[in-house]
This record gives structure tokens, C-alpha cells and sequence, in this order.
């Protein structure tokens, strides 16, 4: 796959996930357009194709969640978009989305940006800049190889384990009328396997148990990341 086509499914997937009203639609930015000013959510991903990511909203106030500043950040609104948007560059891991300013990596000429348009109006801007550290196309034993010696030099490194039991969608209204006693309905049955995340970044099964009074979660898949499978 081409870095061209890299960026344009980042791109697309990151504007499919972007938390609005209408559905989001992302295309290439004329070079000799303005740029973005002010604040931006950022994140880096780092694998066998590493990237960095920017978004920057016209009006944050139209990302549904995003005003629940109590509840929820414009990070945690923005990261499952983050993780669509890296979802095809194949084994690596999300790191902690951040706000910072916008000016670095949208000025930067190896990163190409995209403007994101809401029901015909401009709703924002998206920049990636790829940095490969194994060759884009190249055979999956010859990266996975290359990732696991790029990568052993922070073996030591904490990263956040996630186990979830499932998910749902809720409005802004939904969620700041939550009270005690209050039930969320999720989108797993009974019984069905539990996610184990990395960083977010979805790489195991598993089955919820109890081990000396504390709950645990037995693996019974581990996924492929970079093929998408176990």
C-alpha cells in the first residue's frame, strides 16, 4: 500500500468516527490554503509504519461530548477516531492523545492535510505525517522482525492494560442525567469474551474470573495485530 493511500483510509476512517451530528467527510487540502491556528488533539503512533496525527476542530461545541468537560475530555471524544485513523498501519501502539498547538505539524511539508466537512460546512482539519521505520508494502515477517528490535530498546516501558466488557453510545444529555441506581445497557450479551486492550489498541480475548477476591481476566484469543486475527 502506497503512503498516499495511507493517508487518505487514515484520513477517511478518522472522519467516520468523528462524534457529530452529520457524518464526516475528509479530502486534501489545497497546499497554498491557511492554516489551522490554535489548539489542536494530538497523538503518535509508533510501529512498523510510525505517524503522527493532529485534529483541529471549526467548533468543538459541535463534537457531541465534547462540552461535557466534567465527564469527558476532547481527548477521550476524539482517541476512538485517533485509533480508526491508525487501524490499517499495521502492528503498534497508540500512545495518550494530548491538546497542543496546531502550528507544528500542519506547518510541516511531509505531512499532508485534509479539511473535514459536516453537511457541506467546514467542520476541521486532519494532518498525518508517516514515518516509516520498516518499508510500506514490505513483507509482514521482515516488519514484524524489524518492530520487535526497533522496539526492545523499551521493553521497561509501562503501557496501560485494558480489559473492557463492552461499550455504548450515549448523548450528551444521557450521560449528564446519569444518577446512582442508573443501568447502561452495553453492546455484549452475557457470557460473550471480554476485550484486553494495549494503550487502547485492541490485542486479546479473554473471560472474566476471580482470583483471590479481585477480578482477572483468563486469555483464551490472542489477536494478530498486524494481520487482524489470531
Amino acid at each position: 500500500m502506497s503512503t498516499q493511500t495511507h493517508q487518505l483510509s487514515a484520513a477517511e476512517a478518522l472522519a467516520a468516527l468523528i462524534p457529530t451530528t452529520t457524518p464526516v467527510t475528509a479530502a486534501l487540502v489545497d497546499p497554498a490554503s491557511p492554516k489551522p491556528t490554535g489548539n489542536a488533539v494530538s497523538a503518535s503512533f509508533i510501529g512498523s509504519v510510525s505517524a503522527d496525527l493532529s485534529i483541529v476542530l471549526a467548533d468543538i461545541g459541535s463534537v457531541a461530548g465534547a462540552g461535557a468537560s466534567d465527564l469527558l475530555s476532547l481527548t477521550d471524544v476524539l482517541r476512538p477516531a485517533l485509533e480508526a485513523a491508525t487501524a490499517g498501519l499495521g502492528a503498534g501502539v497508540l500512545d495518550e492523545a494530548r491538546i497542543d498547538t496546531s502550528a507544528a505539524l500542519f506547518s510541516d511539508p511531509e505531512a499532508t492535510v485534509f479539511t473535514l466537512t459536516a453537511n457541506g460546512a467546514h467542520a476541521g482539519w486532519f494532518a498525518i505525517r508517516l514515518r516509516s521505520n520498516g518499508t510500506v508494502g514490505a513483507a509482514p515477517t521482515q516488519v514484524l522482525t524489524d518492530l520487535s528490535g526497533k522496539l526492545g530498546r523499551i521493553n521497561d516501558v509501562d503501557m496501560a492494560l485494558t480489559v473492557e466488557v463492552g461499550r455504548a453510545r450515549m448523548s450528551v444529555r444521557d450521560v449528564l442525567s446519569l444518577e446512582p441506581g442508573g443501568v447502561i445497557e452495553l453492546d455484549r450479551s452475557a457470557g460473550a469474551p471480554a476485550d484486553v486492550l494495549l494503550n487502547g489498541r485492541l490485542i486479546a480475548q479473554g473471560e472474566i474470573v476471580v482470583v483471590d477476591q479481585d477480578y482477572a481476566v483468563r486469555i483464551t484469543r490472542i489477536l494478530d495485530v498486524a494481520a487482524g486475527q489470531n
